[in-house]
């Protein structure tokens, strides 16, 4: 039993036990931005997006005032759009408006979502990290949330990691909810697979893309999700 949820513990053979509904649309990739975007980055995002299907990308930089983000987010965000591929703002309600972006992406601390919706209106995606939590991830649907994600499934040195479910979590949310569910932590082309197989909707990926080849990663990822 998880500090966040109530639920208890999930049998883990419930991913085995799991087949994807044929009316649910197929995974699809989710690019996190590096936290460093100096340079030449959106060039190499516009590679990555090139490369193979991209559902959204998520906009993630810290420590940095609103103004200097809104510069560096303009240019990307400006390449999502001509691609349509979603743009996903992390963790500021008041960045995301500020941008007029597609979403928005709350932590545990970040915010609520009825809070986002208020802001930003009907039409924007919101997001809810829910880490292994049943609960937090019925409470995130209940606030009128537009995907839960879960994670860190593997080890990751994107962010520090508190939590890592099983990816039977997945399976029951999948076979519980319509709402989308994104995996999230460490997730490479090489370990991608089982939990696709266990339901998930999207991939969010940052390292396995940006610390090395982006549209040889991007390409592979797609093999996975295709296959």
């Amino acid at each position: 039993m998880t500090e966040d949820d109530p639920l208890g513990p999930l049998d883990p053979e419930f991913a085995a036990q799991f087949r994807r509904d044929d009316r649910r649309p197929p995974c699809q990739l989710y690019l996190i931005s590096p936290l460093d975007l100096s340079g030449g980055f959106a060039d190499r995002l516009a590679r990555a997006l090139d490369a193979g299907p991209v559902a959204a990308f998520q906009f993630r930089v810290k420590d940095i005032d609103q103004h200097t983000a809104a510069k560096l987010a303009e240019p990307l965000q400006r390449l999502c759009a001509d691609r349509e591929v979603a743009f996903i703002v992390n963790d500021s309600i008041s960045l995301a408006k500020r941008l007029g972006a597609d979403g928005v992406h709350l932590g545990q601390d970040d915010g609520d979502p009825r809070e986002a919706r208020d802001a930003l209106g009907p039409n924007v995606q919101i997001g809810v990290t829910c880490h292994d939590s049943r609960h937090l991830a019925m409470e995130a649907g209940e606030g009128g949330a537009d995907y839960v994600a879960f994670g860190a499934f593997y080890p990751t040195t994107t962010k520090a990691v508190k939590h890592v479910p099983e990816p039977s979590i997945l399976s029951w949310w999948a076979s519980m909810f319509e709402l989308p569910s994104v995996a999230i932590g460490g997730i490479t082309p090489d370990n991608a697979a089982p939990l696709v197989a266990a339901g998930a909707d999207f991939l969010a990926v940052s390292g396995a893309v940006w610390n090395g080849d982006e549209a040889a990663a991007v390409a592979a990822f797609a093999k996975v999700l295709n296959g």
